[in-house]
Protein backbone atom coordinates (compact mmCIF):
# COMPACT_ATOMS: atom_id res chain seq x y z
CA UNK A 1 0.00 0.00 0.00
CA UNK A 2 0.88 3.55 -1.14
CA UNK A 3 1.37 6.72 1.05
CA UNK A 4 -2.18 7.98 -1.52
CA UNK A 5 -3.79 4.37 -0.35
CA UNK A 6 -3.18 5.29 3.08
CA UNK A 7 -4.31 8.74 3.04
CA UNK A 8 -8.03 7.42 1.13
CA UNK A 9 -8.55 5.21 3.70
CA UNK A 10 -8.24 7.07 6.62
CA UNK A 11 -11.02 9.26 5.13
CA UNK A 12 -12.95 6.24 4.45
CA UNK A 13 -12.62 6.21 0.94
CA UNK A 14 -11.81 2.32 0.08
CA UNK A 15 -9.57 1.99 -3.64
CA UNK A 16 -10.12 -1.47 -5.63
CA UNK A 17 -6.95 -3.43 -5.57
CA UNK A 18 -6.96 -5.83 -8.24
CA UNK A 19 -5.02 -8.51 -7.28
CA UNK A 20 -3.48 -10.85 -10.22
CA UNK A 21 -3.34 -14.51 -9.77
CA UNK A 22 -0.66 -16.49 -10.90
CA UNK A 23 -0.76 -20.41 -11.68
CA UNK A 24 2.31 -22.27 -10.72
CA UNK A 25 2.51 -25.70 -11.97
CA UNK A 26 2.29 -28.36 -9.15
CA UNK A 27 5.41 -30.49 -8.40
CA UNK A 28 4.53 -33.99 -7.23
CA UNK A 29 5.73 -34.81 -4.05
CA UNK A 30 8.29 -37.53 -3.43
CA UNK A 31 6.90 -39.80 -0.56
CA UNK A 32 9.68 -40.86 1.63
CA UNK A 33 8.91 -44.30 3.09
CA UNK A 34 10.83 -44.32 6.75
CA UNK A 35 9.52 -48.07 7.40
CA UNK A 36 10.50 -51.00 5.90
CA UNK A 37 8.16 -53.50 5.26
CA UNK A 38 8.65 -56.93 6.49
CA UNK A 39 10.33 -59.72 4.66
CA UNK A 40 8.45 -62.89 4.69
CA UNK A 41 10.62 -66.23 3.19
CA UNK A 42 8.17 -67.76 1.07
CA UNK A 43 9.95 -71.21 1.20
CA UNK A 44 10.49 -72.72 4.52
CA UNK A 45 12.90 -74.84 6.18
CA UNK A 46 10.05 -76.83 8.68
CA UNK A 47 10.41 -79.84 7.72
CA UNK A 48 7.72 -82.14 8.20
CA UNK A 49 8.29 -85.55 9.96
CA UNK A 50 5.97 -88.64 9.46
CA UNK A 51 6.42 -91.35 12.14
CA UNK A 52 6.10 -95.37 10.75
CA UNK A 53 5.01 -98.03 13.73
CA UNK A 54 4.59 -101.26 13.65
CA UNK A 55 3.26 -101.81 17.55
CA UNK A 56 3.20 -105.01 18.91
CA UNK A 57 0.99 -104.79 21.06
CA UNK A 58 -1.71 -102.38 22.86
CA UNK A 59 1.04 -101.06 25.15
CA UNK A 60 2.51 -98.86 22.74
CA UNK A 61 -0.24 -96.43 21.63
CA UNK A 62 0.79 -93.77 23.77
CA UNK A 63 3.78 -92.99 21.95
CA UNK A 64 1.35 -93.07 18.95
CA UNK A 65 -0.77 -90.55 20.40
CA UNK A 66 2.34 -88.58 22.17
CA UNK A 67 2.82 -88.03 18.17
CA UNK A 68 0.00 -87.48 17.08
CA UNK A 69 -0.68 -84.76 19.69
CA UNK A 70 3.17 -83.07 18.78
CA UNK A 71 1.74 -82.51 15.30
CA UNK A 72 3.52 -85.63 13.72
CA UNK A 73 1.83 -87.78 10.74
CA UNK A 74 1.79 -91.24 12.23
CA UNK A 75 1.31 -94.49 9.45
CA UNK A 76 0.71 -97.63 11.59
CA UNK A 77 1.71 -100.97 10.17
CA UNK A 78 -0.49 -103.94 12.00
CA UNK A 79 0.39 -106.87 9.82
CA UNK A 80 2.55 -108.29 12.48
CA UNK A 81 0.23 -107.06 15.29
CA UNK A 82 -2.08 -109.68 16.59
CA UNK A 83 -5.36 -109.58 15.52
CA UNK A 84 -6.93 -109.46 19.52
CA UNK A 85 -5.08 -106.29 19.78
CA UNK A 86 -5.53 -104.69 16.00
CA UNK A 87 -8.66 -102.91 16.42
CA UNK A 88 -8.10 -102.00 20.20
CA UNK A 89 -5.26 -100.27 19.17
CA UNK A 90 -7.50 -98.36 15.85
CA UNK A 91 -9.96 -97.34 18.04
CA UNK A 92 -7.55 -95.73 20.66
CA UNK A 93 -5.58 -94.08 17.82
CA UNK A 94 -9.23 -92.81 15.82
CA UNK A 95 -10.27 -91.57 18.89
CA UNK A 96 -7.20 -89.60 20.10
CA UNK A 97 -7.00 -88.27 16.10
CA UNK A 98 -10.80 -87.08 16.54
CA UNK A 99 -9.89 -85.33 19.51
CA UNK A 100 -7.71 -83.42 17.67
CA UNK A 101 -9.93 -82.40 14.87
CA UNK A 102 -7.23 -84.90 12.80
CA UNK A 103 -7.54 -86.94 9.68
CA UNK A 104 -7.71 -91.02 9.38
CA UNK A 105 -7.09 -92.86 6.27
CA UNK A 106 -6.65 -96.36 5.01
CA UNK A 107 -3.73 -97.26 3.35
CA UNK A 108 -3.85 -100.93 2.84
CA UNK A 109 -5.50 -104.05 4.29
CA UNK A 110 -3.71 -103.68 8.04
CA UNK A 111 -1.65 -99.83 6.76
CA UNK A 112 -3.74 -96.71 8.15
CA UNK A 113 -2.48 -93.24 8.33
CA UNK A 114 -3.30 -90.23 10.90
CA UNK A 115 -2.60 -87.15 10.44
CA UNK A 116 -3.33 -84.15 12.65
CA UNK A 117 -5.46 -81.19 11.50
CA UNK A 118 -2.97 -79.24 9.88
CA UNK A 119 -2.12 -81.87 7.34
CA UNK A 120 -4.96 -82.24 4.96
CA UNK A 121 -4.69 -85.57 3.07
CA UNK A 122 -6.27 -85.86 -0.61
CA UNK A 123 -7.04 -89.64 -2.10
CA UNK A 124 -7.03 -90.61 -6.08
CA UNK A 125 -10.17 -90.78 -6.80
CA UNK A 126 -9.70 -92.78 -9.94
CA UNK A 127 -7.41 -95.10 -7.72
CA UNK A 128 -10.04 -95.47 -5.22
CA UNK A 129 -12.65 -96.59 -7.62
CA UNK A 130 -10.87 -99.22 -9.68
CA UNK A 131 -9.62 -100.87 -6.57
CA UNK A 132 -13.02 -100.84 -4.57
CA UNK A 133 -15.07 -103.86 -4.23
CA UNK A 134 -17.98 -103.16 -6.42
CA UNK A 135 -15.69 -103.04 -9.48
CA UNK A 136 -13.47 -105.80 -8.72
CA UNK A 137 -15.98 -108.44 -7.89
CA UNK A 138 -17.25 -110.58 -10.92
CA UNK A 139 -20.68 -110.31 -11.66
CA UNK A 140 -22.85 -107.85 -14.05
CA UNK A 141 -21.61 -105.07 -12.68
CA UNK A 142 -17.73 -105.52 -11.86
CA UNK A 143 -14.58 -106.23 -13.83
CA UNK A 144 -12.01 -103.53 -14.08
CA UNK A 145 -12.49 -103.37 -17.94
CA UNK A 146 -13.95 -99.17 -18.39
Amino acid sequence: MGFVDKFWQFFGVETETKEELVELPIEPEERKFDRKGNLVSIHSTKTIKVVVCEPADFDEVKTIADNLKSRRQVVINLERTPAESRQRIIDFVSGTTYALDGHIQKIGDHIFLFAPSNVEISVDTRSAVRTSYIFTRPGPFGGTDF
